[in-house]
């Protein structure tokens, strides 16, 4: 009689051991939307947006959510769109914020190029030359294809915290290279851009 009773007794505790584990089983695996009653907390990371602004990783997903890009003025649209087929940046927009020792990326057809290599220029507000480089092909540019180049422009930014806003402004200007001299061989595009402090 008493080998019976610890034998019921046995079997009772091995069931309501095998029912927690497999209720807390179900429980979490069918579980894959956390409750968005629940706090959720997420890495401290930062990551830069591209008009320079830094944002942390925003709850439920911890994704970094930057700030939607400003419009581009429609008179600025249409000059990059109108030199498209002959060159395209890549690296940056029109607004985008910019530091000392940024690279310009992009597309170039080879014409554009001579030996290998086209003048880079940032002005600021009032048109004055702040930065001068070289563009260099990443590729033979004796073509009529798009070839990628880049270039990096060393400068001091003409805005210091307190300055008026308008000194933020200023612009990239990308010269097709123009060894004859002559006016009607020159070409160039130029993209707005503002300075970080």
């Amino acid at each position: 009689m008493l080998k019976a009773i610890y034998f019921f007794l046995i079997v009772a505790i091995m069931t309501g051991i095998v029912g927690v584990l497999y209720t807390r089983f179900n429980n979490e695996s069918s579980t894959i939307v956390p409750d968005t009653d629940e706090a959720v907390m997420c890495t401290m990371d930062a990551m830069q947006c591209p008009d320079g602004s830094f944002v942390g990783r925003t709850a439920p997903k911890c994704e970094f959510v930057c700030p939607p890009a400003p419009a581009i003025p429609a008179d600025v649209q249409a000059s990059l769109d109108a030199k498209a087929g002959l060159i395209v940046v890549e690296s940056l927009m029109p607004g985008s914020v910019v530091t000392n020792g940024m690279t310009v990326t992009g597309k170039a057809r080879g014409n554009w190029f001579f030996e290998a290599s086209f003048p880079v220029s940032i002005v600021n507000w009032d048109g004055r030359i702040i930065a001068q480089s070289i563009a260099t092909a990443n590729g033979e540019w004796m073509t009529t294809q798009f070839v990628p180049f880049a270039a990096t422009l060393n400068f001091e930014s003409p805005y210091k915290e307190g300055d008026p806003d308008f000194m933020k402004r200023g612009a990239i200007i990308i010269q097709k290279d123009n060894p004859s001299g002559l006016p009607e061989n020159d070409d160039a595009i130029e993209i707005p851009i503002t300075f970080a402090p």
